[in-house]
């Protein structure tokens, strides 16, 4: 890397670059490009620039121009690649999302981009030109291991020493290397990818290439039955296959590597590394599973009509089909219809979970090589490849939200499955986008078809589509005939009152999940809360166990025996005595997942129960184990968070079990409603899809909430109208546009100095339209006090443009103002 920096290049022939850090920065950064690198440096290539006191970055080249700038220029030291790492269209999408949603170009990058892709510096230690090995100078016995490592590798990370060493401590030792100028310290950037190989075999040549020898091949085998019959394993091999793995070889075989060695040292084999890939279980596997394709019904052959009539007149289309109507389907037909013009498809879904089922599911119609899967479980290997084929043209990605700001080359389809769900929204970090929103600006700019599809649609979604935005198809009957599922509502005061119930299960519930497991039949039962029980709290004082660094009690899991906070992750043993008045009479209060499943295994000790939530679900292996267990029958009874009502499809669930349906729609959140609707015909879509009619109960304790009426009358039409009445009055998307800012800072005095300002500031300019600052439901997070502003504005986009342009330039300004340099602010738009 050079060390060079060139501050005053000569203008008459130097250009310039504007460069994105993957850094929360403003904007971007000026830097001249050197003679050697000016037919390489294009946009969308990554460079290797200067940045702050010693540090060097991969930073993204945004625009070249010969405009030359007021300030001195440091140099791109190196060009990282041939060609652009991220399309024309993808830089475009990134500017739209800086853009709409107040963030930077940095933060965009930040999250489009493979980890692999975003380089930073690492110090580095290199072997002095002054050291002398020769010399007499003595060192401690730790050194020459270093020395001898240096020599080979001429460079070496500083936290590698550890490995070298085997002790932990090595700043003084890495100090005496230094002090007797034995090493000095350098700042590089390293690529750290590296390709899969696999170790394969084949014969040597002259065999190779001229099989007539193969005889003279088995001659020079020797009287060695396991060399001659190794030999045979891997001629039938290679007839069969282009590469054959040593492994493989082995295990047919019956060998062992020694064998092979022996045959590779009597120059009968020849041993090679073969790159391959990480995004298929058998590189060599191109057929799917027996295609699946069921006929489509006359309602869906209708719903295609009317979807591919939209698409014809450019506007996006909102699919509007109850549980099981099939709109998996039409996507799959869509898809095959793409695929056959060699075109992309980008299939968005809304949960890991998803993802999983429905790769599976695709294989059925489509070959293995014909899709992929993304989303953030996937190593950071399998990333860079899989974003590599994305390049490359590959038919069909299917992934959550970051699957959009993949590098299409051809994109000709985008489908986003259930459209409603609130796992689009990307909360924290920036950018705080909203994927299916991003999603129709994107396929409006590259004007290509895109379809959204739910149960359940988003207010904003339903009311474009009212309004002509967006056209509306409907699915209104479930595929095959099957009716919904039979709804009824079990009241758990009355219950309670006349002390039936039994645990936190009412006595209609308890006996049809008896009846439904009797049927060989399974259950899924939702609860919107992990853990075992929601807080611990002292029956005398009234003390609850409180995170640290939170406002929030925290919830007991019996699977780790802690109390634990589902913010920011503090953990702390459970208490035997109260610490506010030493009693002992501490009771645990509320009831997750974790605790339901513990009851279900005393009532029903020989069902097979199961549990999906965050804990369990904590790698991609994990998640898969318990989705396939209850695919497969190995589970009668299924508890789960969220996760259980993301369209997962199984077969022979008869029952659904809905508890604590109150607390869905008592959260402080004028979209709680919208979300206890959406919940509850989602998890109760998973009823009864194959064979016969199913069954939900509903437990709740208060049973005359109108959104209750709706979702037992499966009526979304009411359930529309009268959430958009309300809206209208108070004033909430989709006839107001909201934008949140929140301000953060560990002095909660500071806090509410920088919002009061910040609001006073808007105030000047926005009037009435500012709310607040007031406290949010948690106030403190990570041991930042938070205050939030609401800004709530009429739909027109001059007005919200200039309304993030106002914030952007106050938070800036405020940042500079003594006292308050060190305040966070994070600005949501479209909460």
């Amino acid at each position: 890397m050079s060390t060079h920096t060139q501050l005053h290049p000569d203008p008459s022939t130097t250009i310039w670059a504007e460069v994105v850090l993957p850094l929360p920065l403003a904007h971007t950064y000026t830097y001249h490009i050197p003679e050697q690198w000016a037919t390489q440096v294009q946009r969308g290539v990554r460079v290797e620039v200067p940045f702050g006191k010693g540090k060097y970055y991969a930073g993204l080249v945004w625009r070249v121009h010969n405009t030359k700038p007021s300030h001195p220029t440091k140099p791109i030291l190196s060009v990282l690649d041939a060609q652009p790492i991220v399309s024309e269209p993808q830089l475009q999408l990134w500017e739209w999302i800086a853009t709409y949603y107040a963030a930077t170009l940095g933060e965009v990058m930040d999250v489009a981009l493979p980890t692999y892709f975003k380089l930073s510096s690492e110090r580095m230690i290199v072997l002095s030109p002054l050291f002398d090995d020769d010399a007499d100078t003595p060192h401690s016995p730790q050194i020459q291991p270093i020395v001898q490592a240096l020599r080979i590798r001429e460079t070496l990370p500083i936290g590698e020493l550890r490995k070298i060493l085997g002790r932990k401590s090595i700043m003084p030792i890495v100090k005496q290397l230094l002090d007797q100028r034995m090493v000095y310290i350098k700042e590089t950037i390293r690529e750290r990818y590296k390709a899969r190989t696999a170790s394969c075999i084949r014969l040597a040549d002259p065999y190779h290439d001229h099989p007539e020898l193969i005889q003279e091949a088995f001659e020079r085998c020797g009287r060695s039955e396991r060399q001659a019959h190794a030999l045979l394993a891997l001629v039938q091999l290679s007839q069969k296959k282009a590469h054959v793995t040593k492994k493989e070889l082995i295990q047919i075989a019956g060998v062992d590597y020694g064998v092979l060695r022996a045959l590779e040292r009597k120059g009968v084999l020849t041993s090679y590394e073969l790159q391959v890939s990480r995004l298929f279980a058998d590189d060599d596997a191109d057929e799917g599973l027996p295609p699946a394709h069921a006929p489509l019904s006359t309602a869906q052959a209708s719903a295609l009509q009317h979807i591919e009539r939209h698409f014809a007149e450019r506007r996006p289309v909102l699919l509007h089909g109850v549980t099981s109507s099939g709109k998996t389907r039409l996507y799959i037909t869509l898809m095959q219809k793409v695929l056959q013009q060699g075109g992309q498809i980008l299939y968005l879904v809304p949960e890991v979970a998803l993802t999983t089922q429905l790769f599976r599911r695709l294989r059925q119609y489509f070959s293995q090589k014909e899709i992929l899967a993304y989303h953030h479980r996937l190593a950071p290997n399998e990333r860079i490849e899989l974003w590599q084929a994305v390049r490359a043209g590959h038919g069909i990605i299917t992934g959550a939200r970051s699957a959009l700001l993949l590098p299409f080359t051809n994109l000709q389809l985008i489908i986003v499955d259930e459209a409603h769900d609130p796992s689009y929204k990307q909360t924290d970090p920036a950018p705080r986008y909203q994927a299916r929103d991003a999603a129709v600006w994107y396929a409006h700019h590259l004007d290509i078809p895109i379809l959204l599809g739910t149960a359940t649609p988003s207010v904003e979604s339903y009311f474009n589509a009212q309004r002509g935005k967006y056209g509306l198809v409907t699915l209104q009957e479930r595929y095959g005939g099957i009716s919904l599922p039979q709804m009824q509502v079990a009241d758990v005061c009355a219950a309670r009152r006349k002390k039936q119930l039994r645990s936190h299960f009412t006595p209609l519930l308890l006996e049809e999940i008896a009846r439904v497991i009797a049927q060989n039949e399974q259950v899924i039962l939702f609860q919107n809360r992990r853990g075992f029980a929601t807080a611990l709290r002292c029956q005398q004082c009234g003390w609850a166990a409180q995170c640290q660094y939170c406002d929030v009690t925290l919830t007991y899991h019996k699977q780790f025996n802690n109390l634990q906070c589902h913010y920011c992750g503090y953990q702390e043993h459970i208490s035997q005595q109260c610490p506010a008045c030493q009693s002992t009479e501490l009771v645990l209060k509320g009831f997750g997942t974790e605790k339901i499943e513990d009851e279900l295994k005393i009532l029903f000790p020989d069902a097979r129960i199961g549990r999906l939530d965050r804990d369990m679900a904590r790698s991609k292996k994990q998640l898969e184990k318990v989705l396939i267990q209850f695919e497969t029958q190995q589970l009668d009874i299924l508890v789960g968070t969220q996760m259980v009502t993301k369209g997962l499809d199984f077969a022979h669930v008869g029952l659904i079990g809905i508890l604590s349906a109150d607390q869905l729609w008592r959260f402080p959140d004028f979209r709680a409603t919208e979300r206890a609707f959406q919940l509850m015909v989602q998890v109760a879509g998973r009823a009864g899809r194959r064979n016969k009619q199913g069954k939900v109960i509903i437990q709740t304790e208060d049973t005359t909430h109108p959104v209750l009426h709706e979702v037992l009358a499966h009526d979304y039409a009411a359930f529309f109208s009268r959430e958009i009445r309300e809206r209208q009055q108070f004033g909430y998307p989709p006839w107001q546009r909201l934008i949140k800012i929140t301000v953060k800072h560990k002095t909660p005095a500071t806090a509410n100095e920088a919002a009061k300002l910040l609001a006073h500031e808007l105030r000047k300019e926005l009037g009435e339209a500012i709310l607040g600052p007031a406290i949010p439901l948690v106030g403190r997070i990570r041991s930042w006090y938070l205050l939030d502003l609401l800004i709530k504005l009429p739909p027109k986009t001059l007005k919200l443009a200039h309304a993030k342009q106002l914030v952007r330039q106050l938070i800036d300004q405020l940042r500079q103002r003594e006292g308050l340099t060190t305040t966070r602010w994070a600005i949501d738009v479209d909460p």
